[in-house]
């Protein structure tokens, strides 16, 4: 075990080349304490391994430069995990699934006899598919451009229509694409800061001859995870107070993220058994689509606004669906009902038979 993780942190070290890490990232990295990460440290000099260690604000543990080991070190399940790695869709997208099957055929290649068939073993025995059900790969025409942005260091012009459909243009410099779901974003500086743009959202890219130096310190992970932490802190707010049945809160988990799901089981307790929660739905028209299709389970205590406009379109499906609409609105061209239209001597027969009693 400990052979490996030694392994493990002089390749972490000869990866991060000339720029120094600290012994708490290398503990993170590790799942080790910083005092582990020193003694091993100790241990790879005492073996040979020209490795320092800088005191101050400003220091860290690096190696020698122009130092590195030709050894790969790959462990039973690594090699597992390399073999079981199926070349995404989303890399068809900007060309490189190709390379990313021949970069594992080479890999393959040049892993020794016994590994090769424990990476065929695994391949049988996992597949990985991050695609969703029952929806389509959203079309982001303008990828190539963000693509070659990203890969050149080149500032790019955008035109982009945001959530609410407001658009705007702008001169980004593209830092990197993420794929979340299936779903392509990019990650650029802008005059505000780095910020993020849904590729299915840009409506226009140009690429433009200006380069642009890129933060130092940049890390493309790290930033996306900054990111979608604002954005799920500043993210739109509508919340809805419902109280729901068994049943309705059952239909209510279909339609929402699981996420909240724990909150809502500290739901307080309502009249004839059911409950209160609240769910924050971002806009009053997801709240909509989502609340009119979940049935009598569910009812809107507050907003009175959603309320109301839930009550209206209510009444206009009875209008339209209700058993007395239906038969009050005929089809256009259609023949009259019999019984909706009287003979004129109606009321005379109905004399008649009062005479004859």
């Amino acid at each position: 075990m400990r052979a490996d993780r030694l392994l493990s942190l002089m390749l972490l070290l000869q990866r991060a080349k000339s720029r120094q890490l600290t012994a708490e990232d290398l503990a993170r990295r590790l799942e080790v304490s910083a005092r582990t990460i020193y003694r091993d440290l100790d241990a790879l000099s005492s073996a040979g391994v020209p490795v320092y260690a800088q005191r101050g604000p400003s220091g860290g543990i690096a190696l020698a430069e122009g130092w590195q080991t030709s050894l790969t070190g790959l462990t039973q399940p690594e090699v597992q995990a390399l073999a079981a790695v199926a070349a995404p869709g989303a890399l068809a997208d900007i060309g490189l699934s190709a390379a990313l099957e021949s970069g594992l055929i080479k890999l393959s290649a040049a892993l020794p006899a016994v590994h090769r068939s424990l990476a065929e073993h695994a391949r049988q025995r996992l597949h990985v598919d991050a695609s969703g059900w029952f929806q389509g790969r959203e079309v982001v025409p303008h990828l190539d451009v963000l693509r070659v942005g990203v890969w050149q260091d080149r500032k790019v012009w955008l035109a982009y229509r945001d959530f609410d459909g407001e658009a705007s243009e702008r001169v980004v410099e593209p830092y990197g694409l993420v794929i979340k779901a299936d779903r392509w974003y990019l990650v650029a500086g802008t005059e505000r800061g780095p910020s993020i743009f849904r590729g299915a959202r840009v409506a226009g890219a140009r690429l433009l001859e200006a380069t642009f130096a890129r933060p130092e310190a940049f890390d493309l992970a790290a930033c996306w995870k900054a990111l979608s932490r604002r954005f799920a802190e500043q993210r739109a707010s509508y919340v809805v107070t419902l109280r729901v049945t068994g049943e309705g809160e059952a239909a209510l988990r279909r339609v929402r993220p699981g996420g909240e799901h724990e909150r809502w089981g500290r739901g307080t307790c309502g009249r004839e058994g059911t409950s209160v929660v609240t769910v924050d739905f971002e806009r009053e028209s997801i709240a909509v689509s989502q609340i009119v299709g979940l049935g009598r389970g569910v009812e809107v205590v507050e907003p009175a606004a959603l309320r109301a406009r839930l009550r209206a379109i209510a009444k206009d499906l009875r209008a339209v669906y209700g058993a007395r609409g239906a038969a009050a609105t005929p089809c256009a061209g259609a023949a009259p009902r019999a019984a909706a239209t009287p003979c004129a001597g109606a009321a005379a027969c109905a004399g008649r038979k009062k005479k004859k009693r």
